[in-house]
C-alpha cells in the first residue's frame, strides 16, 4: 500500500514522503493516527504541487539565512561576565546569554538555534556556537567572554570647612 506522509515517522520517513507500508500498518495505524493518507493519483498531483510551491519559498527563506550569515560573520561579541578568581566565572555563560547579545546587535535569533558545545561555559576565554539560520544553513559564530571591570566610586570627599574669617566691623570701615 502506498501512502503520502503527512507528518515525520520515526523509522519510516519525513513529512511529504510517498512511502510503501504493509496494508494493516496502514490502515490500522497511520491513517487513523493522522499520520499518513492514501496515495491516489489525484493525491500525488496535489502533492507534486505543493512541493513545488513549497521549493520556491524555501529558496527565497534560503537566500535570507544566507544574508543573515553574512551580517554574523562580520560581527564580533563579547559577552561581559563576573569572574571569581583566575577566570573562573560566577554562574556560565549559555545559548540564551549568546541570543541575548546577538538581539542587542539587531539579529533575533532564538536560543532554540543556537548551540554550544558543552550547553555551558565557565571559565572566560574565546569560544565558537553554532547558529542554524536553516536546515541547510548552519553558522559557526565566534564569540569571546571577557571579565567585567569592577567599577570603583570614588568616595565622597569630606567637607573641608574654609576657616573662618571674621572681620570686624572697624576693618570693613577702613577698606
Amino acid at each position: 500500500m502506498e501512502i503520502i506522509l503527512k507528518q515525520d515517522v520515526h523509522n519510516l520517513g519525513f513529512k511529504d514522503d510517498v512511502v510503501t507500508v504493509k496494508n494493516g500498518y496502514g490502515r490500522n495505524y497511520l491513517i487513523p493516527q493522522g499520520f499518513a493518507i492514501l496515495a491516489t493519483p489525484s493525491a500525488k498531483k496535489v502533492l507534486a504541487e505543493n512541493l513545488k510551491q513549497k521549493a520556491y519559498k524555501e529558496q527565497h527563506i534560503i537566500e535570507e539565512a544566507k544574508k543573515t550569515a553574512k551580517a554574523l560573520a562580520n560581527l564580533a561579541v563579547k559577552i561581559v561576565a563576573k569572574v571569581g578568581a583566575g577566570d573562573k566565572l560566577f554562574g556560565s555563560v549559555n545559548h540564551a546569554d549568546v541570543a541575548q547579545e546577538l538581539a542587542k546587535a539587531g539579529h533575533d535569533i532564538d536560543k532554540k538555534f543556537i548551540s554550544i558545545a558543552g550547553n555551558t561555559i565557565k571559565r572566560t576565554g574565546k569560544y565558537n556556537a553554532a547558529i542554524r539560520l536553516h536546515r541547510e544553513v548552519i553558522v559557526d559564530f565566534p564569540f569571546e567572554i571577557v571579565a567585567e571591570v569592577a567599577k570603583v566610586e570614588p568616595k565622597p570627599a569630606e567637607k573641608v570647612e574654609e576657616p573662618k574669617v571674621e572681620v570686624s566691623a572697624e576693618q570693613s570701615a577702613e577698606n
